[in-house]
């Protein structure tokens, strides 16, 4: 038995053929290069998923369902994404557009919703019954299982854990909060607290600015770890206190929902245990349960970019 799930990204779309043991067998991804219509993305979305399946001489005739991780507001029960802040749309009708294009069944979820699921199926979460995904990229995403179920709230929009505040009346988030923890955490976060790091009068005098040609466009989420890696105090300032504020949202995600296991994914935990081992530190010190024998365990995420994909591709399941 095969499954087909697709993961929709700012970025890129990527269709994946995956089996019965979680293993993506063949992928097939293209460009999202929005802005640009619905019709356009689920003509995109439905064609790299005919070609993930080609590439394995199967077809949509070949599968029971096809499953779709998307960003925003997903609404699973009637299919319908009914806001996406970084496509522009409102009440997108995914499902029957999919189903138009492909001619199967369609599931769909969040997309940092579906990356915890294939966690909890087959990665770092296996058998836990209670798990939460947090994901570092672009912003701060959140997955949240209960019971094995997908917690999505009463409107589909809960597990929006980047968008709690850490810090009152702090920096400006996208989503026009201020203080959120996606504007601290996420790579986002770390690229502009790197950048004001290299702003100030002495930043020339530190291999931070120098790694950089003194260029501040070139600055991405790995500027400061490898140059703090390599010695540089003031790199090594900017990641202290970036592990700070993770460490202080992760600490409130444990207080709150006490999940068995807690995985940190996106790009910046390829970190491993540079990022691991110190926010440990900080959350032993700082949970409410510290005297409790149970406690969350924390840990990085197994499956990668590969998580959205075959969390997707379980939905149905």
């Amino acid at each position: 038995m095969y499954y087909l799930g697709i993961d929709l990204g700012g970025t890129n779309i990527v269709a994946g053929v995956v089996d019965e043991d979680g293993k993506i067998i063949e992928k097939a991804q293209c460009k999202t290069s929005v802005p640009r219509t619905q019709e356009a993305i689920c003509d995109d979305m439905a064609s790299v998923a005919r070609e993930a399946l080609a590439k394995v001489n199967l077809t949509t005739a070949d599968v029971k369902y096809i499953g779709i991780g998307a960003p925003g507001a997903v609404n699973s029960d009637t299919g319908v994404i009914e806001f996406a802040n970084n496509f522009g749309f409102h009440n997108w009708e995914i499902v029957n557009m999919m189903q138009e294009r492909l001619g199967t069944k369609i599931y769909v979820e969040n997309d940092a919703n579906a990356a915890a699921y294939g966690e909890y199926c087959v990665g770092a979460a296996k058998d836990a019954n209670d798990a939460v995904m947090i994901t570092l990229g672009t912003g701060v995403g959140g997955g949240i299982i209960i019971d094995g179920m997908i917690y999505s709230g009463s409107n589909y929009a809960g597990a929006e854990v980047g968008h709690t505040v850490i810090q009152h009346n702090g920096r400006l988030c996208t989503c026009g909060r201020r203080g959120c923890w996606e504007a601290y955490s996420s790579a986002t976060g770390l690229i502009n607290m790197t950048k004001e790091a290299c702003s100030i009068q002495q930043a020339p005098n530190y291999l931070l600015w120098k790694s950089i040609n003194g260029d501040l466009s070139k600055i991405d989420g790995k500027t400061a770890f490898d140059a703090a890696k390599q010695g540089c105090p003031l790199a090594k300032s900017v990641i202290d206190m970036y592990l700070d504020y993770l460490a202080c949202g992760l600490t409130n995600i444990v207080n709150v929902f006490q999940p068995e296991i807690l995985c940190i994914g996106g790009g910046i935990s390829r970190q491993g245990d540079y990022i691991l081992e110190p926010v440990i530190k900080k959350i032993e010190h700082d949970r409410y349960t510290k005297h409790n024998d149970n406690q969350t365990k924390i840990c990085i995420a197994e499956l990668g970019n590969d998580a959205g994909i075959i969390g997707a591709a379980f939905l149905g399941k």
